[in-house]
């Protein structure tokens, strides 16, 4: 019990230092049947979001890869589906490039929602920006993540990115 509190306090204070302080973001609070109430879940999210993104960002690629699921099933507009394998090979070869990328999730974008029995269900915009020729080159796209939580911890299951 502790423990879970402490991990909403230092989430929101995660999510409250890297946003605007006019941004205020949209959370979703629908009645859960599990017992773990909306705006803890969505600070319990945001967090995982954060690690997840932070490790993206330092291109750590043993740390990114332990927040997915070994079903892992990635839906992507303009690249098509991936699997796990597939998922964690394309992340080692876009670290492996020069031009380092990092993603921003776009302020006041993030909604959580409750999945009955399983999970959660993160809804987004993320900006992902690398240098090209000297400036900076971005990107503004929406996501879908689905987190199961298990033993073990929160993991996505399944990746939906559109926009592109």
């Amino acid at each position: 019990m502790i423990a879970s509190a402490r991990m909403t306090v230092l989430a929101a204070l995660a999510l409250w230092a890297h946003a605007p302080a006019q941004a205020q973001p949209r959370v979703a609070f629908r009645v859960s049947a599990q017992r773990q109430s909306p705006d803890s879940l969505y600070f319990a999210i945001a967090a995982a979001d954060s690690a997840l993104f932070t490790a993206f960002n330092q291109r750590d690629l043993p740390k990114l890869r332990s927040f997915f699921a070994r079903d892992l099933e990635f839906y992507q507009d303009n690249e098509g589906v991936e699997n796990y394998a597939q998922t964690v090979r394309d992340f080692g070869q876009m670290f492996s490039q020069p031009a380092p990328i990092r993603r921003e999730l776009v302020p006041g974008s993030l909604e959580v929602y409750p999945i009955k029995n399983y999970g959660a269900m993160e809804v987004g915009r993320h900006r992902f920006c690398h240098m090209k020729n000297g400036r900076d080159e971005c990107g503004t796209f929406s996501f879908v993540h689905i987190w199961r939580r298990g033993k073990t911890g929160w993991k996505i299951s399944r990746v939906i990115s559109y926009g592109h």
